[in-house]
């Protein structure tokens, strides 16, 4: 089993008594729990045996580019927001070596990994714990892959060698131990080359971090990937012991077929979990090209989401455009972000991501499988692709509909002859009952309203379980 302590959110109470409230609920009265890799290898739980669905944001430049006024806030917010892992980067992509931080600290003394600053480091370890008191995860990379080497947009310099990654993960890992809050993410928006020494180099930091530990089930780690077309980490690394969980980078475009790389993945033996841990960004230019094909939006960025946790993911990555780097008006923004940081951490799915773990987390999630054999007919992979999940045991299904249209699906899989229905509107995270169904050979769905931007869950449930209204948590 792999574990970290976590401290159990209160969904209802976010909800119901405010931000204040919830902030002084995360900070005072709530217990930690350890995670550990489900019994099944497909998801993250506590120590009761409790789901955990991870709702991580993406704050790459966050050691970096933020002060500690600008990072009490931004904890605060995406606390309230329901996000429960941070992924941010030690040595950080944004000329992160020769940049100092706000304080003025770089993280290497000549840029030599083997002379960590202590006083960047102290710096982090403050965040850690900041993030901490308001249950989050901090997911760290100890670097960004464009330390190991650079391509067209890394700037580098290449500091790492196979001798230097072990021993600087040995210490960084030594720095942080103490910390239970805390996931490590080798890798860095950077794939091994071909015919190098880069998948050793990236063995040997993880090496470095787990020879800190005693038991070395009593911490996590995953790869960070570039997009590629099938496997992410699990390409390199699936059959390293090291692995606890493999993650894609999907790509930043709003037309692709994301489910498929969590497909693959969930596919593959020795059975491990899997996530998306960088998605299209919201506001973020598709496919780069912001010319033809504008910004990204909320709608864009839901069907990924259901799509990837419909096929399979423990959870999911949000990440915006804006808020990855940091940016602010007195910096040079990274591929044409739309407006500053601060304003950006309001944009529309960042507070509809949490509708998508309360669903999920409304209904048995240890026994969750994908059943695309629900979805009668023969689907083209477009942004229409219908999705389903199900309970192993039948007692419920959703099927997810991107832009609402007509479906023919198949109840055999489900217990019983009478099943109630409910639609879960993916925006507002309200719900309504719909039509009784009945057993039959095939039922044809029409979700409550159709096209561009009018995605649904429809929550199938057989009768005699009596499950609460999607978005009411099972596990609270």
């Amino acid at each position: 089993m792999k574990y970290l302590s976590l401290k159990n959110l209160n969904v209802r109470l976010r909800n119901q008594l405010g931000f204040a409230l919830v902030l002084f609920s995360f900070i005072t009265n709530v217990t930690a729990q350890r995670l550990m890799v489900s019994d099944n290898h497909r998801f993250l739980v506590n120590e009761d045996n409790q789901p955990f669905f991870w709702l991580a944001d993406t704050a790459w430049e966050l050691f970096h580019r933020c002060d500690s006024t600008e990072i009490t806030n931004y904890l605060n917010k995406r606390a309230s927001q329901g996000f429960n892992v941070v992924q941010a980067v030690a040595l950080a992509e944004l000329d992160g070596l020769n940049t100092p931080n706000t304080n003025g600290d770089r993280p290497l003394l000549d840029n030599n990994p083997e002379k960590p600053n202590a006083k960047y480091f102290d710096y982090v370890d403050w965040v850690i714990v900041e993030a901490k008191k308001r249950g989050i995860y901090i997911a760290l990379l100890p670097t960004w892959g464009d330390k190991l080497f650079t391509n067209n947009w890394g700037v580098g310099p290449e500091v790492f060698n196979q001798k230097n990654a072990q021993s600087f993960g040995k210490w960084i890992g030594s720095r942080f131990k103490a910390h239970d809050n805390v996931i490590w993410v080798i890798g860095g928006d950077r794939n091994p080359r071909d015919n190098s020494e880069d998948v050793d180099v990236w063995n040997q930091m993880a090496e470095g971090i787990l020879s800190n530990y005693e038991n070395q089930d009593d911490v996590l780690l995953t790869f960070h990937p570039q997009p590629k077309q099938a496997g992410g980490s699990s390409t390199w690394f699936h059959d390293e012991k090291w692995l606890d969980f493999n993650m894609h980078q999907t790509g930043h475009c709003a037309n692709q077929g994301t489910y498929l790389h969590i497909e693959h993945d969930y596919n593959l033996k020795p059975t491990k979990p899997v996530l998306d841990g960088e998605p299209l960004y919201e506001d973020h230019p598709n496919c780069f090209n912001a010319k033809e094909l504008g910004h990204s939006v909320a709608r864009d960025i839901r069907r990924i989401m259901y799509w990837n946790v419909f096929a399979g993911a423990f959870g999911q990555s949000y990440g915006c455009h804006a808020v990855w780097q940091m940016y602010d008006l007195d910096k040079k923004g990274v591929n044409q972000p739309l407006r500053p940081w601060k304003e950006a951490l309001d944009l529309p799915m960042a507070n509809q991501v949490k509708h998508l773990k309360n669903l999920m987390l409304s209904r048995p999630f240890l026994s969750r499988i994908p059943d695309q054999e629900m979805i009668i007919d023969a689907q083209e992979a477009n942004n229409d692709y219908t999705s389903a999940t199900r309970d192993i045991d039948g007692t419920y299904a959703m099927i997810y509909f991107p832009q609402g249209r007509d479906v023919p699906i198949s109840l055999e899989n489900l217990q019983g002859q009478s099943f109630n229905t409910w639609w879960y509107d993916t925006r507002t995270g309200n719900s309504f009952m719909g039509k009784e169904l009945t057993l039959k050979e095939e039922i044809q769905i029409t979700p409550p309203t159709s096209g561009l931007g009018n995605d649904w869950v429809l929550v199938i449930d057989a009768v005699k379980f009596n499950y609460p209204k999607p978005g009411v948590s099972l596990y609270d």
